[in-house]
């Protein structure tokens, strides 16, 4: 039986980035992906393929029966029209390009896309929302990834209260939030001091939590996982 096709982004790096000796390679490029997404996708039943950097954003929709864009660095602040006020993590401009190229593709299309973290909150930019770009109170940076920080409240109706109820715990490794929430989407979940904590879109197969679930101990049944491959379906 043919498993749903669930395309992963990931992160540009260089040889001289790596551990290791690679002197002689230290500037060719290396795209860089956290195996936990790929595990998380597999749990639910997709085939999950990690998408390099360089490749053709619409052949990569066109090939893809879902979407999950991944954790990772700053969205740079030019594309939701300011400047930078924090230097605590380096742009990745290459990155956003591919991933706002992605995200054109996908919505002219019916596959499901899902955001995990700065996913999330690359689908909120694209759609021309905006960041509080330093909110320290939430990069609880000092614990480990399966530690269960704060609570997150779901809106009565919304897709994430179907599947995870009226609130959950959640851990917390990130330091900027949605702040004008984009066009076409809902904010559906709030920590407790109001930052949102999940997205909805109000027409397409889309959807984005600020959490990392690929690293809690609950991944391989966590059920948003299930939402994008049973969505590829």
């Amino acid at each position: 039986m043919k498993r749903p096709v669930i395309g992963i982004t990931g992160k540009r790096r260089f040889g001289r980035d790596l551990a290791g000796n690679w002197s002689s390679m230290s500037d060719s490029s290396a795209d860089v992906f956290w195996v936990m997404y790929a595990e998380g996708i597999l749990s639910a039943g997709g085939f999950p393929v990690f998408l390099p950097i360089d490749v053709d954003p619409v052949d990569a929709i066109d090939n893809l029966d879902g979407l999950l864009l991944t954790g990772g660095t700053d969205i740079e602040p030019k594309h939701y029209g300011e400047t930078s006020d924090t230097d605590l993590f380096p742009y990745e401009p290459v990155r956003d390009e591919f991933e706002f190229g992605l995200l054109d593709a996908v919505v002219q299309t019916p596959l499901p896309v899902l955001g995990i973290c700065r996913g999330h909150q690359v689908i909120n930019v694209h759609s021309g929302g905006s960041l509080n770009q330093h909110v320290p109170e939430h990069a609880a940076f000092d614990q480990t990834i399966t530690t269960r920080f704060h609570e997150v409240v779901f809106e009565n109706g919304s897709e994430l209260s179907h599947l995870y109820g009226p609130k959950c715990e959640v851990n917390s490794f990130h330091h900027q939030t949605v702040d004008r929430v984009g066009e076409g989407l809902e904010a559906t979940a709030y920590a407790k001091d109001g930052a949102i904590e999940g997205l909805e879109h109000k027409d397409l197969p889309i959807l984005s939590v600020q959490w990392h679930p690929e690293m809690l101990s609950t991944r391989p049944t966590d059920p948003i996982f299930s939402w994008l491959v049973n969505n590829a379906s």
